[in-house]
């Protein structure tokens, strides 16, 4: 008996170190390490049990066979031998399931491009007007930048023509960020014809007026808008009021706000801004 167990306490000393890997070891050659021991440990411990039966069955001294060691021996054997693969398998299932955590481990979640980009909580009775779907709805021109968003909304068709006609498109796409208010159809309808035809042929005065309709370099949202803002064209502009009610210089009411664009958020006005003069 004294030989069994310095035998298995060495085996299972040996498992015992194939188990006492780092733990950032790879699963695979832990798995390959656990295998082997339960391999050579289950083989060894029956060949083991055996040769301890065989010699314990004798008397020391004597030819003579005694049953009892025999049968106690015997059944000591099985119980290693059940312990073995016991251990063995429990090595096993401990490894397979640390496998198992490490591949269910959630994957980090993919960024999407649109995010850049969100569509802005829009208000006013202006926006019943904007187009529901395609280039030209809120969803649409969320991802343009600022001049081509407006070119592609029919209730900006007219401040579009006049934003070429100064040359501004490439200048308001490549502002990194801005606010910019624009007047639909319907403000430059109050303007008398004779008076817009003459603006639009007088590229220096239309530059003047567009570009007091921006500010450069801010994203406002509804709230950060109200106050006084620097424009494109050096002047200042005063937006006043609460909530969804908002005039700009006292005359021209937002009419559609928080329109959001690849690189500006657009507040539509009711009225063409004029610049101090």
């Amino acid at each position: 008996m004294a030989v069994l167990d310095r035998r298995l306490e060495s085996q299972s000393k040996n498992f015992d170190e194939g188990q006492s890997n780092p733990p950032d070891a790879p699963n695979v050659a832990q798995n390959r390490r656990n295998k082997t021991a339960q391999t050579r440990l289950t083989a060894r411990t029956p060949v083991l049990a055996r040769k301890i039966t065989g010699r314990a069955g004798y008397q020391k001294g004597s030819s003579t066979v005694n049953p009892w060691n025999t049968k106690k021996l015997t059944r000591v054997g099985m119980v290693v031998v059940a312990g073995a693969l016991a251990v063995g398998m429990s090595a096993c299932s401990g490894s397979t399931t640390a496998s198992s955590n490490n591949s269910s481990a959630p994957a980090a979640p993919a960024t999407s491009a649109a995010a850049a980009a969100p569509v802005g909580e829009n208000f006013g009775s202006g926006c019943a007007s904007v187009p529901k779907t395609g280039a030209g709805s809120f969803q649409g021109m969320s991802g343009a930048s600022v001049a081509n968003a407006a070119s592609a909304n029919p209730v900006l068709s007219t401040l579009v023509a006049a934003v070429k006609q100064a040359g501004l498109v490439d200048t308001l796409n490549s502002l990194p960020a801005a606010t910019v208010f624009a007047p639909p159809n319907a403000a430059f309808a109050k303007i008398p014809a004779d008076q817009l035809k003459k603006v639009l042929a007088d590229k220096a005065t239309l530059t003047k007026i567009l570009t007091y309709h921006v500010v450069a370099g801010k994203k406002l949202t509804p709230e950060q808008v109200i106050g006084t803002q620097t424009t494109v064209e050096k002047g200042t502009l005063t937006v006043a009021g609460s909530g969804e009610d908002l005039t700009v210089n006292g005359n021209a009411k937002i009419v559609c706000g928080n329109v959001q664009t690849a690189n500006a958020t657009v507040y539509i006005v009711d009225t063409v801004l004029m610049p101090p003069a």
